[in-house]
């Protein structure tokens, strides 16, 4: 883990997949499902993932335009419920934990992500994680990450100023909306475990030069609950 002297924070916020939650298989079946009536064949892994995507709508209205796009979420949508069961892989190993800890040192929470609200109601019944102080999804109208807004909104219906807030991510635009905002920003590196992977989103990240870099779900408990 690395790290810099800053002052505390009253906030933590989390991106929510591929961070919180492993929902990697399910959402690329799920949106393989949705896509390959429209398309006239099913899109691979590679090109779903090449893709980037960190909005369901976004993903979905610049493949197909805004109307097949929307109809299309639907589709992604009803997939996700049905294969979460089978596909989800919950919870990152200590995620829980994690949260608890963090609760319990008085620090408050929140999650911003580019999962719609239907998704994360099946996530949040699936898995618990706990209370949230504030919830920012796919569909409060924000633009995609890194776009700023989702982070600005949490931040206002909190009453703090972004500077009093860490934003917590896997990928690179996960914290370069943080660094939009204004927020202190740690990359999550726990679910980078394909050969190479972890090395290259480090080096993809250094121009933005975060705060923190937490190889595991601890490590965020350990840095801001000894503030507390």
């Amino acid at each position: 883990m690395r790290t810099r002297q800053i002052t505390p924070p009253s906030v933590i916020l989390f991106d929510l997949d591929g961070t919180l939650i492993d929902t990697y298989r399910l959402y690329l079946e799920s949106y393989r499902r949705a896509l390959a009536p429209r398309l006239g064949y099913a899109p691979t892994d590679e090109e779903i993932a090449a893709r980037r995507p960190s909005s369901e709508r976004q993903l979905l209205r610049e493949w197909l335009g805004d109307e097949a796009g929307a109809a299309c979420h639907a589709d992604v949508r009803r997939w996700y419920a049905e294969l979460h069961a089978s596909l989800g892989e919950g919870a990152y190993e200590g995620a829980r934990e994690m949260l608890s800890g963090l609760r319990s040192a008085g620090l408050r929470l929140g999650i911003v992500t580019g999962k719609g609200r239907d998704a994360w109601a099946v996530t949040e019944a699936a898995i618990d994680l706990g209370p949230f102080d504030v919830v920012i999804t796919d569909d409060d109208g924000h633009a995609a990450k890194p776009d700023p807004s989702g982070l600005l909104a949490a931040a206002e219906a909190l009453g703090i100023a972004p500077g009093q807030a860490v934003y917590v991510g896997d990928t690179r635009g996960d914290l370069q909306a943080g660094r939009n905002a204004g927020m202190r920003v740690g990359a999550a590196l726990w679910a980078k475990t394909a050969p190479g992977e972890r090395d290259a989103f480090l080096r993809s990240i250094e121009p933005l030069a975060p705060d923190w870099t937490f190889d595991r779900p601890a490590d965020v408990t350990r840095t801001f609950a000894a503030w507390c």
